[in-house]
């Protein structure tokens, strides 16, 4: 059986493989602690799941909607980003799609020629390169010399004339780290100035911690909004993880192309979903601050046992998101693993804490762990971990 070049490119995704072992796992009994995937562990809001019980009742979610989404949730979506952005956006410059990781698919597929380059700024979120890779582009691996976070020498020293695309997300996965109004505004010059449309990634953005400011590219002079295509979803901040909602905003040309790979790929996100979304968009946000203080209080609880196991480095306090990215060479290293990827399988086996290996990120010396469980777990774990380490080590 002929499979394409492409698909054997790709790698699957480390995170949803990781999660899928723990849940195996559990399922046979095993007593495991997940701390692989993003996915928040509050229980989508009464009042969103009320929606979409109405929307069923009366039919509304029984036929097909624009491929793009309904008007009445682009409105939903322009008046959302208007309130936090001062930023409006007309209903041709939205695109509704079935969760923003689609809408980052379609988006390097309505955007890249064969061979055209993505710059992407390591660690990066494990689909990205993959995606590039699907439409047919080059992922470029941009590599911070200190810290987390990109500068414009370092995006100009892999800058080519192939390059199209820089995608960058703020709040970060898996770092947690946040640009500043100051970097961005740097980048998003730079990016004006050299051709480069910029993919801002904020799904995040709502999750930010102890009196962090959050600036979206969208904030900044006009000539960088209009250079920005906005990636956002209901996923994170409403906990709405299996709803798949999200959007895109941005260049009426981009949406329009994009409006039409989605007319021939997906067709609408459904429809129950959406106006589950417009619930979401529409109704009392108080609930959204109620989550981000419980992931702060987490935060500031998990971070500093993390930081204080054995051969664990994780010296810069992240400020969004909710995933912690220790160092942990030298706790592998310590242990006589090979490599962290195998100390992230002994972990999992011995201790059934399930965290996932940076190589996924773009550094494998790391590992990724989220703090999207309850603050019981979160200790558990911890403890787990570090009692795996000390007693491999005596």
């Amino acid at each position: 059986m002929h499979l394409s070049k492409r698909i054997n490119a790709v790698q699957p995704s480390a995170t949803l493989a990781l999660s899928q072992q723990a849940k195996t796992m559990a399922a046979s009994g095993q007593d495991v602690i997940d701390l692989s995937i993003g996915q928040p562990d509050f229980k989508t809001p009464a009042t969103i799941n009320q929606a979409a019980i109405a929307a069923i009742e009366s039919g509304q979610a029984d036929f097909y909607t624009p491929a793009s989404g309904l008007p009445a949730l682009k409105q939903a979506i322009i008046a959302h980003i208007q309130a936090q952005d001062h930023v409006t956006y007309s209903p041709d410059q939205i695109a509704v799609a079935t969760g923003a990781k689609f809408v980052l698919a379609a988006l390097f597929n309505v955007l890249l020629d064969p061979e055209e380059e993505v710059l992407i700024p390591v660690p990066y979120w494990v689909s990205y390169a993959e995606q590039v890779r699907l439409a047919g582009g080059v992922p470029r691996f941009v590599t911070p010399a200190d810290g987390f976070k990109v500068t414009v020498d370092e995006l100009e020293s892999l800058r080519t004339t192939k390059s199209r695309i820089l995608v960058l997300n703020s709040p970060q996965n898996p770092t947690g780290s946040v640009y500043s109004a100051q970097e961005l505004t740097l980048i998003g010059n730079w990016a004006v100035q050299h051709d480069i449309l910029v993919i801002a990634d904020d799904i995040y953005r709502d999750l930010v911690y102890n009196e962090t400011t959050f600036t979206s590219m969208i904030d900044l002079d006009p000539t960088i909004v209009a250079n920005t295509v906005l990636v956002s979803g209901v996923s994170k901040a409403y906990a709405m993880t299996g709803w798949r909602i999200g959007f895109a905003a941005g260049p009426k040309k981009v949406m329009t192309a994009l409006s039409t790979y989605l007319s021939h790929t997906t067709g609408n996100p459904a429809a129950v979903s959406q106006y589950a979304a417009i619930a979401a968009y529409t109704g009392d946000q108080a609930m959204v601050e109620q989550m981000r203080q419980g992931f702060e209080e987490r935060l500031n609880q998990l971070f500093p046992l993390i930081a204080s196991i054995p051969g664990f480095e994780l010296n810069t306090k992240p400020t969004g998101a909710f995933y912690l990215f220790p160092r942990v060479k030298r706790a592998a290293t310590m242990l006589n693993f090979a490599t962290v990827d195998d100390f992230v399988s002994a972990l999992l086996q011995e201790t059934g804490v399930a965290i996932v290996p940076g190589r996924a990120f773009g550094m494998p010396d790391y590992a990724r762990l989220s703090y999207a469980l309850d603050l019981d777990s979160l200790i558990e774990a911890a403890n787990r971990m570090r009692a795996f380490v000390n007693k491999t080590t005596i």
